[in-house]
C-alpha cells in the first residue's frame, strides 16, 4: 500500500485553505468606521485598514449606499462593451495626474504587469526592441505575479518558483553611481520605483532623488514607471506621493486605495505610452466593470473634496509628533519615524513581531513591514481622538515590551 505523502510545509490542516498566511486568531464580523469588531465583540482601533485599502474605513455609508445602488443595477459585462462609469473615472484620474489615459485592473500586480508591457512594448515599436529590462531597487515590492516578484528582486519571494523572469534589474536603493551606470544601458526600457517603500520598511525616496532619476530618465530615453499602490488615492496627503514634489512618471500604477476596500487597481499613463497598447496586446476579464468603477468614482467624491487631503496632513502630523514623543519614553523598544502622511513606520528595537503582538493584544492592529519596522497605516478618516486611542494603546505596549526586557535580562 502506497504511504500519504506528508502535508507540504506550511500547508495548514484546519483549513482547506492554502496555507500562504499566518492569520491571527481574530474573526472580524463587522467594521465602524476605523474600528473592526470580531466575534466575541471586542473592537479593535484599525491601524492596518487592509494593508492601506480601505482609506475611508469600514462601511463608510457613501460607499455602501453606491454599492448598493450599483448591484441592484449592473454588476458585470465585460470590456465588450461601453462602460460610463469607467470612462468618468479615467477622466477624474487624468485631470487629477500627469496621466492621459488609463487602463483598468483587478489588482495592484495586473496594474505594475500592464506598466511593464506598456513601457517595453514602447520600444518595440519604436524600433528597440533590445530595450526590455526594467530597473528597480533593493527593498521594493511590486506583487505576486511572476513579473512582479522579478521586479521586487526579493529570493525569499522567488524561492522555488522556477527560472526568475528575465529582463529586471535590481540596483542598492540610494546608490546613485550604479544607478547612473546602468540607466545608460542600450538594453534599458525602464526604471520602476515606489516613492515611498512600504513592504521594504518605509522607506522615503529623497525628493532630490526622484528628480534626479527623471532627469536620466529624460536624458537617455528611459520611461520612469511610479509604483503607487500604496502610496496613492491620499495616502500621503496629496492624491498621489509625487505630486509633493512635482516630479511626474511616464506610467503609474495604482490599487489599494482606489477601491476603498473593492479590488480594482489602474495603469495610467502619457498619451505616448498608452498609444502603443493597441487591440489584442491586454486584456482583462474583470478590470474596468461596472461596480468596480461605481466604487472607485465614490472614492474619489469623497478624497477629492474640498478639505479632505489636508485634513490627512495635519492627522499625520499629529500622529509623528506622538511617535516622536513616544519614541523619547521608550528609547529600548523604538528608534525612529519613517514615512509621509498616514504611511508611518516605527523602526523597533526589539523584534517588530512582538510589537504587533502587543499592540493588537491593547486593541490596536499594526502590520509588519521590512527593517524590523511597524506600519502605521489608518484610514485616512482617522481623527485626533482616534490617534489619541491609538497611542495610549501603543504606550501601554511599550510598557508591557519593556518590562519583558528588564525581566529577560534579570535572568540572563
Amino acid at each position: 500500500m502506497a504511504q500519504a505523502s506528508p502535508a507540504p510545509s506550511g500547508m495548514s490542516p484546519e483549513t482547506s485553505l492554502f496555507g500562504t498566511y499566518n492569520r491571527t486568531p481574530q474573526r472580524f464580523v463587522r467594521g465602524e468606521g476605523v474600528w473592526l469588531v470580531d466575534q466575541d465583540e471586542r473592537r479593535y482601533m484599525d491601524f492596518v485598514a487592509g494593508i492601506a485599502v480601505n482609506v475611508l474605513g469600514h462601511a463608510h455609508p457613501h460607499l455602501v449606499d453606491t454599492m448598493k445602488s450599483q448591484a441592484e443595477r449592473l454588476w458585470h459585462t465585460s470590456n465588450l462593451f461601453q462602460i460610463d462609469g469607467g470612462e468618468r473615472l479615467a477622466e477624474r484620474l487624468c485631470e487629477a495626474t500627469f496621466a492621459e489615459k488609463v487602463f483598468f485592473t483587478n489588482s495592484g500586480t495586473e496594474a505594475v504587469e500592464c506598466a511593464i508591457k506598456t513601457a517595453r512594448r514602447y520600444h518595440f515599436d519604436g524600433g528597440s526592441p533590445e530595450r526590455v529590462t526594467i530597473l528597480t531597487f533593493d527593498g521594493a515590492f511590486h506583487g505576486r505575479t511572476l513579473a512582479a516578484i522579478a521586479a521586487g528582486g526579493n529570493e525569499a519571494y522567488l524561492k522555488g518558483f522556477g527560472p526568475k523572469p528575465e529582463g529586471f534589474e535590481t540596483l542598492a536603493f540610494g546608490d546613485e553611481e550604479a544607478f547612473k551606470k546602468a540607466v545608460v544601458r542600450a538594453d534599458i526600457a525602464a526604471v520602476m520605483i515606489e516613492p515611498v517603500q512600504g513592504e521594504g520598511g518605509v522607506n522615503v525616496v529623497p525628493d532630490q532623488c526622484l528628480r534626479a532619476i527623471r532627469e536620466l530618465c529624460d536624458a537617455y530615453g528611459v520611461a520612469l514607471i511610479f509604483d503607487e499602490i500604496q502610496t496613492g488615492v491620499g495616502r500621503t496627503g496629496y492624491l498621489f506621493a509625487h505630486q509633493r514634489i512635482g516630479v511626474e512618471p511616464d506610467i503609474m500604477a495604482i490599487a489599494k486605495g482606489i477601491g476603498g476596500g473593492f479590488p480594482m487597481g489602474a495603469c495610467l499613463a502619457r498619451e505616448q505610452y498608452a498609444a502603443v497598447m493597441v487591440p489584442g496586446t491586454h486584456g482583462t476579464t474583470y478590470g474596468g466593470n461596472p461596480m468596480a468603477m461605481a466604487i472607485g468614482n465614490a472614492v474619489l467624491d469623497v478624497v477629492l473634496a474640498d478639505g479632505f487631503l489636508e485634513n490627512v496632513r495635519d492627522r499625520s502630523r499629529d500622529l509623528r509628533q506622538s511617535l516622536g514623543a513616544l519614541i523619547d519614553l521608550y528609547p529600548d523598544i523604538f528608534e525612529a519615524v519613517r514615512g509621509e502622511g498616514l504611511l508611518v513606520g516605527l523602526k523597533c528595537k526589539v523584534p517588530v513581531g512582538n510589537v504587533v503582538d502587543a499592540a493588537r493584544s491593547n486593541s490596536l492592529l499594526l502590520v509588519a513591514a521590512g527593517d524590523n519596522v511597524v506600519r502605521l497605516l489608518p484610514p485616512l478618516i482617522v481623527s485626533r481622538e482616534d490617534i489619541a486611542f491609538a497611542m495610549d494603546a501603543l504606550e501601554v505596549s511599550a510598557q508591557q515590551l519593556t518590562k519583558a526586557l528588564e525581566e529577560n535580562r534579570a535572568t540572563a
